[in-house]
């Protein structure tokens, strides 16, 4: 977008492939990933310190875009972090959180339980989906009301990835477009 705030991207676990609007903004925008470890085994301590080193280093406030287990990220990070460096984040566009409670997912992810579910101290969308597979409906939406986040209904689709052909997922980019409009520029 521009140099008067960094946007991180916080994909979930397994990463986000070449065809998930993630990379495409990336490849678009100029956004930057953050690098984890381990994509496929991964391990909250250490997801934690990538992301506060990557707010640590960013040249300008922060806009953190996450997706699924990204928004878990997020949400613990927010909580465990030091404020000094928490503050550099001005907003969170969260999309399709993971639901590492449920049964499936608490065993292929241990380790990431309980979910943080503090009011974070920054703007923040929270994008679920009707049919997510990966977090029921009502969850995202009590997800959001927890984290004092804006709740979007993205209809059906999917865990809102690679598999949901998004593309480019202009409606995601204007909804970050806009909460970085109302944060980032005082808005708020």
């Amino acid at each position: 977008m521009n140099k008067e705030y960094s946007v991180l991207l916080l994909p979930g676990w397994q990463n986000s492939d070449a065809d998930h609007w993630q990379s495409r903004w990336e490849q678009a925008h100029g956004y930057q990933r953050v690098q984890q470890h381990n994509w496929q085994q991964p391990l909250r301590g250490d997801w934690t310190v990538q992301l506060n080193e990557a707010v640590l280093a960013a040249p300008a406030p922060v806009v953190l875009v996450a997706h699924s287990l990204g928004c878990i990220l997020t949400a613990w990070w927010a909580r465990h972090a030091p404020p000094a460096v928490v503050g550099k984040v001005q907003a969170a566009l969260l999309v399709a959180p993971g639901d590492v409670e449920q049964a499936d997912l608490r065993q292929n992810l241990p380790g990431w339980v309980p979910i943080a579910r503090q009011r974070l101290p920054f703007a923040a969308v929270v994008v679920g989906s009707q049919n997510d597979p990966y977090c029921r409906l009502e969850r995202a939406q009590q997800l959001a009301a927890d984290w004092g986040a804006q709740w979007v209904d993205a209809g059906a689709a999917g865990h809102i990835n690679s598999a949901s052909q998004l593309g480019d997922w202009p409606q995601g980019h204007a909804l970050l477009q806009d909460l970085v409009k109302d944060s980032v520029h005082g808005k708020r």
